[in-house]
């Protein structure tokens, strides 16, 4: 009788974040790309990747509920995966915040945001791809470094582009909006942290 394969959770954290990746490239396309006509199909394309992000954690988290044994802490898997879910929609609320606000044309420090998240997103994956080896691994932790990094950067680009926004804007229906979506483009810089804190923590624990 064959034996039933193990259940890989670092391989689905990976799947997860691989999401977030997919999200992080079409919101990047879109905006440099922008045009109001495709607007609603990108946004279809970034739920249909949402909606399998989601049924990928649920059923991460329907066997871990029935395993007897997890590789690391229960409640670490389960932050893990929950940190990971929230960078995939914080991507899809950017593009949901543009659309919902009827924007017409896309600034150019918005560039910067997007290629910030993409970056993060793929050094949050190589982190996560290192992950089940992190007692050896030595790029894991240069991963979970450029996360922190480049979060940093978001926090500096977002400072700078509010500062001009405020200065060189004076219809409050601008502010507003603009506003709102450079705190939804910062969200993502910061949940992909997020992520990359709750590693570093599972780390420090196990080691």
């Amino acid at each position: 009788m064959a034996r039933k394969k193990e259940y890989n959770y670092y391989d689905k954290f990976v799947e997860l974040v691989d999401y977030s990746c997919k999200c992080a490239e079409i919101l990047n396309t879109s905006l440099v790309n922008f045009d109001i006509n495709k607007i609603e199909k990108n946004l279809e394309e970034l739920h249909k990747i949402e909606h399998s992000a989601d049924l990928a954690k649920h059923e991460m988290l329907h066997q871990l509920a029935g395993e007897f044994i997890a590789p690391i802490e229960r409640e670490d898997i389960v932050s893990l995966s929950q940190e990971i879910d929230d960078i995939t929609d914080a991507i899809e609320d950017v593009l949901i915040k543009i659309n919902m606000y009827n924007v017409k044309t896309i600034k150019p420090e918005v560039f910067e945001f997007s290629k910030l998240i993409t970056k993060c997103c793929s050094a949050l994956k190589i982190a996560l791809e290192e992950f089940h080896n992190y007692k050896k691994s030595s790029t894991l932790n240069k991963k979970l470094i450029e996360v922190n990094d480049l979060e940093e950067k978001g926090d500096t680009l977002y400072y700078d582009t509010v500062y001009k926004l405020y200065r060189e804007t004076k219809d409050p229906v601008e502010l507003l909006v603009w506003t709102e979506i450079y705190d939804h483009l910062e969200k993502c810089c910061d949940a992909c942290e997020q992520a990359a804190d709750v590693i570093e923590s599972v780390v420090m624990k196990n080691s």
